[in-house]
């Protein structure tokens, strides 16, 4: 044998004790995912969509080297789905608009290359599906103004087992999913929980037309600003109107800012309910190469 095939048999069996001790860290993690399932137990939804985000942020934060960000966060992305499937049940109703197949992409990128999922025809049909349990997480198109059947209005109700927005996709930039600039939303019936980096939904119900200037007034009375308002309106149901409301930063529904936007809308509103909200996606400059690296 020659040096060169020496030194690199040497290398192999370095990469392969290494490949071994990944292997062994792994199912060390494995049990001790056993101890949280033994304490969630009892607990219908088991899905933590604020610390999965955290996660991804602290990885990606703390990394160095020449492993690429993007395909860590699929690795990562892959384990926390694996030890889902086997905390309970888990499944993705996914929504099939026009045969748009970036949903379904957006899907398997975020929730493992085998986990369950199913088509839905409509963003309703999904939300139903969440709501009971057919399915444990359901992607829907992002709100868009010009949708005039909007899946969201659908969730304005404080049943408990009504679906709440929990992330936006892609979480992970740079994805090869079919289809160019679309994203989508991740309902489940769980609340929000803060990461630092998020946004939080909201909706308003009136019996009259009040305006987005109106609502972007009351979030400012309650110390944050809005990032995107939308409007539903049905002439032939009162109350007739329903905005859904984009917030910068968390909106604790228990916290004092929750009150404050709601005395701020006055009178006008039927209901004002959460919606959930997310920890905002990553960035490029979250997956790019850490400074110094070549």
């Amino acid at each position: 044998m020659t040096d060169k095939k020496k030194a690199l048999a040497a290398v192999r069996e370095e990469i392969d004790a290494i490949d071994q001790q990944i292997q062994d860290l792994l199912i060390r993690r494995t049990e001790v995912v056993e101890k949280v399932r033994a304490i969630k137990e009892g607990e219908t939804v088991k899905i933590r969509p604020s610390r999965e985000a955290e996660m991804m942020y602290h990885i990606t934060a703390r990394h160095r080297g020449n492993f690429p960000k993007r395909e860590l966060c699929r690795i990562w992305r892959e384990i926390i789905v694996a030890t889902l499937s086997f905390e309970g049940p888990f499944s993705v109703a996914v929504v099939d608009v026009d045969g748009e197949p970036g949903y379904w992409d957006m899907a398997r990128d975020q929730y493992g290359s085998f986990t369950k999922m199913t088509r839905f025809s409509s963003g309703r049909a999904v939300v139903e599906a969440v709501r009971s349990q057919e399915a444990s997480v359901g992607i829907v198109p992002w709100p868009s103004r010009d949708d005039p059947d909007p899946w969201w209005r659908y969730m304005v109700s404080q049943s408990p087992d009504t679906p709440k927005v929990i992330a936006r996709l892609p979480f992970i930039p740079g994805s090869n999913m079919r289809g160019s600039g679309i994203e989508a939303a991740v309902i489940c019936p769980i609340e929000q929980e803060k990461t630092g980096r998020d946004r939080s939904m909201l909706a308003v119900e009136t019996d009259t037309e009040i305006g987005a200037r109106k609502i972007e007034d009351a979030l400012n009375s309650a110390g944050v600003s809005s990032a995107f308002i939308q409007n539903w309106h049905d002439p032939n149901r009162p109350p007739g109107w329903m905005y859904l409301v984009e917030a910068f930063g968390f909106v604790d529904p228990a916290g004092k800012q929750f009150p404050r936007f709601i005395d701020a809308i006055g009178k006008s509103a039927q209901r004002i309910i959460h919606l959930g909200g997310y920890g905002t996606p990553l960035g490029e400059r979250d997956v790019a190469p850490p400074e110094g690296d070549d």
